[in-house]
């Protein structure tokens, strides 16, 4: 998956931080939350990362490393008709690759299983089959 979709309005952000879940791990956070858009079929991802951690440089240096791992990620991970949320801590932009590889992959795994429970698994065309 070289490209994926992206929340781009506040009001998507604000919505998976209010009414979704969220998982915290050494490096990020995520947060996420079911699509209540009918249209929307594939995961969207949004990426943020506050004057906390750093200047201008180390914020979008911390943003890029998140997108290169949703790459990676997302095709297996992410779940259809879900909102993803990714926020950027102190450490995201000077841990190691694989550190933030392993937080990222045991987030969407926990926040998977927070939003739609243990019994759900993806079928085959990717998508949840909440019939079980």
């Amino acid at each position: 998956m070289s490209a994926f979709l992206k929340l781009k309005k506040r009001k998507d952000f604000v919505r998976a931080a209010k009414i979704g879940e969220k998982v915290i791990t050494t490096s990020v956070i995520l947060q996420a939350a079911q699509s209540l858009s009918p249209n929307s079929i594939e995961a969207k991802f949004g990426f943020t990362t506050t004057k906390k951690i750093g200047k201008a440089h180390v914020r979008n240096r911390a943003r890029r490393r998140m997108r290169a791992i949703v790459r990676e990620l997302a095709p297996q991970e992410a779940l259809n008709h879900t909102e993803y949320v990714l926020i950027g801590r102190r450490n995201t932009a000077e841990c190691d690759f694989n550190l933030l590889r392993q937080d990222l992959k045991y987030a969407f795994r926990k926040i998977n299983r927070l939003l739609y429970g243990e019994k759900d698994e993806k079928n085959s065309s990717g998508s949840i089959d909440l019939a079980n």
